[in-house]
Formats: structure tokens, sequence, C-alpha cells
């Protein structure tokens, strides 16, 4: 059967704190999260074998902190998804001996295996982050957020927000920019957080 329940944010939340989550939000936890999380991994020294590993650990990551109520929707499924699936990957990455130079913040802070204290601190940044961005409105928010953290291309962004071609949608992308960098200008912490989130221009 092709009819498959279409969870929000909450109503997700809500079926993985069953003691056996359904099927079908399971899958849309994939249709939502896997491509946005395989391209972290693909853009990041991986392969879509090792996307394939991360995600299913992500996922189960996932439910057992919405079950053991470490994670109850501060930030959207999405951001929790792409936080535990990077810091999933670094750790591999580590184990195999190699590291990222985009990384290099969390190697500067210590090698050791980040927890999940470090990922409810990614977490807090990352909702702070999300919150400037929704100020700046509906499509400031989908350019920025489809660009860095979904990582769609531009020709796809275009039909998203419906913007006559792609030179009018990165005039508009660069005054979203100046808008949140001028909103970061005196957080020097989320500043931070958000130049070691862009991994890919």
């Amino acid at each position: 059967m092709n009819n498959i329940t279409e969870y929000a944010d909450r109503e997700l939340l809500n079926a993985f704190r069953l003691a056996k989550p359904p099927d079908q939000a399971i899958r849309q936890l994939y249709q939502s999260c896997f491509r946005m999380c395989r391209s972290y991994v693909t853009g990041n020294d991986g392969n879509e074998e090792d996307a394939e590993d991360i995600f299913q650990e992500a996922v189960i990551s996932f439910i057992e902190l919405v079950q053991n109520g470490k994670f109850r929707g501060e930030s959207s499924v999405s951001s929790c998804m792409y936080s535990i699936t990077r810091h999933l990957w670094l750790n591999e990455l580590r184990r195999k001996g190699r590291a990222l130079k985009r990384e290099a913040l969390y190697d500067s802070r210590n090698n050791s295996t980040p927890d999940l204290n470090d990922l409810l601190a990614e977490e807090e940044l990352r909702t702070q982050l999300m919150q400037l961005v929704e100020a700046l409105g509906e499509i400031c928010k989908k350019i920025l957020v489809a660009f860095y953290y979904d990582d769609l291309p531009m020709k796809e962004i275009v039909e998203l927000v419906h913007y006559q071609n792609e030179q009018v949608l990165r005039n508009k992308k660069y005054k979203c920019m100046q808008q949140l960098e001028k909103e970061l200008k005196d957080k020097t912490h989320l500043l931070r957080y958000f130049k070691s989130a862009l991994y890919h221009e």
C-alpha cells in the first residue's frame, strides 16, 4: 500500500514516543531527512553506503532521544537529525584516522567523542540561530535553510520560492545573509557556530 501518512513534527514525535513506532513514521523520517543527511556525509569524505549506514544509526539515536525525553521538539526534527548525523559521521572519521579541515573547531577543543551534552548544546545553538532566521521572514528562511541545511541546488530553490531565475535568487540570498550577519554582529557565539555550519557555498 502506497498510502503513507504525512506526519508533522509534533505528530512524528508522538509516534516515536510509542514503544513500537509505526512504520509510516519511520518512512516519513527517511523521506524528510535522508537527502539532507546524505548530502552532509557524501560532501565530507563519505560515499552513498556510508550515508546509508550513518543515517540508520541516526534514526535509532533520534528515537532513543525522543523516548528518553531528551528531545521534545525544541528545534525541528530535521535540525536534530542533521546534528546527530554530523556527530556520528565525525566520530566515524576520527575512528578511521581522517579529519576534515572544516571540522577543525571540534579538534581544537578536544579529541574526545562528542557525547549527549555536546549534541544538546549544539541543538541549543541551532535553535537560537533558527529563531533569528525565522525573524528574517518566510522567504529568507526558505532560501537559507534550503541552501545551507538541505543542500538544495539553486535551480530547485528557484522553484521552491517561485523566483524568476537564479540571479534574482542569488541577489535575494545575499540580502538575507546581510540581514542575518547584522543580527549576529553582537552574538559572537552564534556567529561562530553559523560559520562552522556552512559546509558548502
